[in-house]
């Protein structure tokens, strides 16, 4: 037995699932999860001693790869002050400042400790500031755990086949409604039936917990016109795609304003932290200048902020990363579809930039229902057959794979050779 069975058997008496989040369980797979022990660069190491080239980057944030030294260092000399005050600090202005001068459609922001707290408390500042209840998100789409927004999520919710979840009152989703994503007359109509008390849309700008859903041409510019239309504000969930597509995100990647924007650990560099920024006059009806409440003891955690302003600071220095991105992620992705044409195979691949998922399905994958045709059966074996070759991704077809700046050519290719070796023995 490995350690990380060891370890595994020990946590599911202690643990629920024997893991702290559900994509983390192996579940799917039919495996115990690897118990991972350190990570440098675009590797990660687990507790038997494996190596893993990782596509993971913890869920994003990882940009630069792990452990970059100057992230590492910025931690190191900000622990030396302390690890938490509950108190206002120096570094928690700097970021607030370096994002708004930064970021032409965020004004005012406020950090949060996580993703699903941004998009909570982003969707209650849409409420207050317009008056309205009702939200329009999209089938597929997650926007965290908090009540109103688990409906028709995607990403963990899909692999253990648990369409919402139990324990959330029917009240507190009855001013959820549910569109199809990439199809705007499913908005339209919602909105025309909300008769005008749709407070906000919101969306990933890229569907990434559905697996990677694109958006079809014209497909965000037309939900910021419909929000115009019928006097809705517009949220986008960044938490995957902000600071990784182009420096402004999705926003900046599609020229797409929208009114807030959600983030996740992406700001701290990982570290467990998130944010919540938009238009002035929205943002200053948060409390204590306004009248709808949103507090964290711990929001602006200077270890946290040092890290993730280090990793800011270092990605709108060097735009070039964002180049280097597009080409990993052509040389990578363009490269698994053509050995799948090679093989006679019609599997969908999608990509954008540094992000990726390979569909089990031969059915252009555009929503939330084209992605639950994808064999996930199929995907367990090939998750297996490329772990077997040291290739780390999520255990779950419904996840993104990520690069990072820190894939090298070798990585890639070996990459390249463990996906050819696993496809040509089918």
């Amino acid at each position: 037995m490995t350690r990380s069975e060891q370890l595994f058997e020990r946590a599911v008496k202690r643990i629920p699932g024997g893991v702290n989040s559900p994509v983390r369980a192996y579940g799917a797979i039919g495996e115990a999860p690897r118990f991972i022990e350190k990570a440098d660069g675009c590797y990660i190491y687990d507790v038997d001693g494996n190596r893993y080239i990782d596509y993971i980057d913890s869920w994003g944030p990882m940009i630069l790869g792990h452990n970059f030294p100057a992230v590492k260092e910025s931690v190191i000399k900000a622990c030396e002050n302390g690890l938490s005050f509950g108190c206002a600090t120096e570094i928690e202005v700097e970021m607030a400042e370096f994002i708004c001068e930064n970021i032409p459609h965020i004004d005012m922001i406020r950090m949060v400790n996580s993703g699903t707290e941004a998009v909570m408390s982003a969707v209650r500042a849409a409420r207050g500031f317009t008056g309205k209840n009702k939200i329009i998100k999209f089938a597929g789409c997650y926007h965290g755990h908090s009540d109103a927004m688990l409906v028709s999520a995607g990403s963990g919710v899909m692999t253990s086949g648990v369409p919402d979840s139990a324990g959330v009152p029917k009240g507190c989703t009855e001013d959820t409604m549910t569109a199809v994503y990439n199809d705007l007359s499913s908005v339209e109509e919602l909105l025309s039936q909300a008769d005008g008390q749709t407070a906000a849309v919101i969306v990933e700008p890229v569907g990434a917990n559905m697996g990677v859903v694109l958006p079809k041409e014209g497909f965000l510019k037309g939900l910021r016109a419909l929000c115009d239309k019928y006097g809705a504000l517009l949220i986008f969930d960044e938490v995957i795609t902000g600071f990784r597509l182009a420096f402004g995100g999705a926003a900046e990647y599609f020229g797409v304003k929208p009114d807030l924007v959600t983030y996740g650990k992406i700001i701290g560099a990982g570290m467990p932290v998130g944010a919540y920024g938009g238009r002035k006059e929205i943002m200053e009806m948060i409390s204590p200048v306004g009248s709808v409440y949103q507090a964290g003891t711990l929001s602006g955690n200077p270890i946290a902020m040092s890290a993730g302003l280090t990793q800011l600071k270092y990605l709108h220095a060097h735009p070039e990363v964002y180049k280097g991105l597009e080409e990993k992620g052509e040389k990578l992705y363009g490269g698994m579809k053509k050995i799948l044409e090679e093989a006679g195979l019609s599997y969908q691949i999608n990509h954008i930039s540094s992000l990726a998922s390979l569909f089990f399905t031969e059915k252009e994958v555009v929503d939330y229902q084209s992605a639950k045709t994808s064999n996930t059966e199929a995907f367990a074996e090939y998750f297996k057959g490329m772990l077997s070759m040291g290739i780390h991704m999520a255990p779950s077809q419904f996840e993104a794979m990520f690069l990072s700046d820190a894939h090298t050519d070798e990585a890639i290719e070996k990459t390249l050779d463990a996906v050819k070796k696993y496809f040509s023995q089918k």
